[in-house]
């Protein structure tokens, strides 16, 4: 029974090395599909940022209940990338990829009837859970519909569609205010309208097939045979057109792996690095900068609004050139790149702050934006893509914890953090993230754009060769 288990390890390996490679403009709609519900998390992320001060007008809350309201998506986060992940390895991409969006769209409106602050911050951290759960089964899905070299790029773009999210959640959220929508209404329906891209995601993965690597992961030869030769016109001829049995993945199966590889095992704790620190550097200075803005009397709530805005298709453009630069600087140097441009700017909005000169705070925040998306841009892709096809789901889900537990911390803790220190201190201890992250993406990430697990029969087992495309 063991030797046939072997077997159906090393056949199945050898049909997912054959598909990964392949090409289908099916993949390619499916991967912007899955880097389309990013836009869904960044609405509610961002969207939560502008509103504070009405919330704070009507509610009177603590710094501390602020921060928790603001953060608690993020928490719930931690909970959905981890059992996301593990339920799209289990059950599948599909199946999860549809629960998300229904809860979304139930909790996303939910929000817009909270009665009170407690409510809201309850309301929040339940929504968390799917758009948690939510990309931790959309990077599988990249990962193993697109072919090497495309995967990565078009994981790379998350940095860019969270910057499109913000800049409509700012322009509606400024045309409400313009209107002279009332405070108390405004909150409520610029919170409750992420429903509405939720439902329109829903209704185009209705058709989404299920992913022919996953299928072929658990055996089910038949149905992933079917989902191949339409997807990639690929009749797969190694596998029979039966279904076979195959071994159920362990978390221990995963962090062997992982650790087991010297190349997955340093990219893996690089991603996991360098999580917390663009995270942290994002939750803290970037995330409250429409209320620095005022508070350091940059500029009033309008005139923030617009400026924040331009500060944000200023780093829409950096996410879009990010992963088109890829092929040609691969991941190390862009992750090089970012948090050395993180790092200065934090610096220079430090002094600016303390000097008082003003009309260098915005630049400067602009060009850590800037920065901060290169940084960013591959700290989900990278663990996804070296993960083994059986626990790529896993994988994914628990890297989303280091991206979610930092940013509730960062975003919880900063208001209080902030008033303590004061504006310029505080933005000062900031860099303390970048660098770390600069110091391991220069030490500890090797170049894996272009990464292939590729896996060779010998002697009726499974054995494995790394091959990497270098850009």
């Amino acid at each position: 029974m063991g030797l046939q288990l072997e077997r159906n390890e090393a056949l199945a390996h050898e049909a997912i090395s054959h598909v990964i490679q392949k090409y289908s403009p099916t993949g390619k709609r499916i991967g912007w599909m899955m880097i389309a519900s990013i836009f869904i998390e960044a609405w509610d992320l961002y969207s939560i940022s502008f509103l504070l001060i009405f919330l704070k007008q009507e509610f009177h809350p603590s710094a501390l209940m602020l921060g928790f309201t603001a953060a608690g998506t993020q928490a719930g986060a931690v909970v959905g990338a981890l059992i996301g992940g593990w339920l799209s390895d289990r059950f599948g991409r599909r199946k999860i990829f549809l629960s998300t969006m229904v809860m979304f769209i139930v909790l996303g409106l939910a929000q817009a009837f909270a009665p009170s602050m407690a409510a809201l911050a309850a309301i929040r951290l339940l929504l968390g859970i799917p758009l948690g759960s939510d990309l931790a089964a959309g990077y599988t899905y990249i990962m193993e519909s697109m072919e090497a070299g495309k995967r990565e790029v078009m994981g790379n773009r998350w940095q860019a569609m969270f910057g499109i999210g913000e800049v409509v959640s700012i322009g509606v959220i400024t045309a409400m205010f313009g209107l002279g929508v009332a405070p108390h209404l405004l909150w409520r329906i610029g919170l409750g309208l992420g429903a509405l891209p939720a439902l329109a995601l829903l209704l185009l993965r209705l058709d989404l097939p299920e992913t022919s690597i996953w299928l072929i992961q658990k055996g089910r030869f038949r149905e992933a045979k079917a989902v191949t030769l339409k997807m990639y016109d690929d009749p797969l001829d190694m596998l029979p057109d039966t279904d076979v049995e195959m071994d159920k993945p362990k978390l221990t199966d995963f962090l062997r792996d992982i650790m087991s590889d010297r190349t997955k095992r340093r990219a893996t704790i690089f991603s996991w690095v360098a999580s917390w620190a663009q995270a942290l550097e994002f939750s803290t200075f970037a995330f409250y900068l429409p209320i620095m803005f005022v508070l350091v009397g940059v500029s009033g709530i309008v005139a923030t609004n617009f400026l924040s805005m331009g500060i944000y298709l200023i780093a829409v453009v950096s996410g879009l050139v990010g992963p088109q630069l890829l092929p040609r600087i691969g991941q190390r140097r862009l992750s090089i790149y970012g948090f050395s441009i993180v790092l200065v700017s934090l610096l220079v909005a430090a002094f600016a702050i303390e000097s008082k000169t003003l009309w260098l705070v915005p630049v400067a925040a602009a060009a850590m934006l800037w920065g901060h998306y290169w940084d960013a841009e591959n700290v989900m892709t990278i663990p996804s893509m070296v993960a083994a096809p059986r626990q790529k789901g896993l994988a994914t889900g628990f890297a989303y914890i280091h991206n979610k537990l930092p940013a509730f911390i960062g975003i919880f803790l900063f208001p209080t953090f902030f008033g303590s220190l004061g504006q310029a201190r505080a933005t000062l201890f900031t860099a303390v993230f970048p660098l770390v992250g600069l110091m391991a993406a220069v030490f500890i990430l090797p170049e894996v754009y272009g990464y292939v697990e590729v896996r060779s029969r010998r002697a009726g087992l499974a054995t494995v060769d790394v091959a990497e495309v270098q850009p």
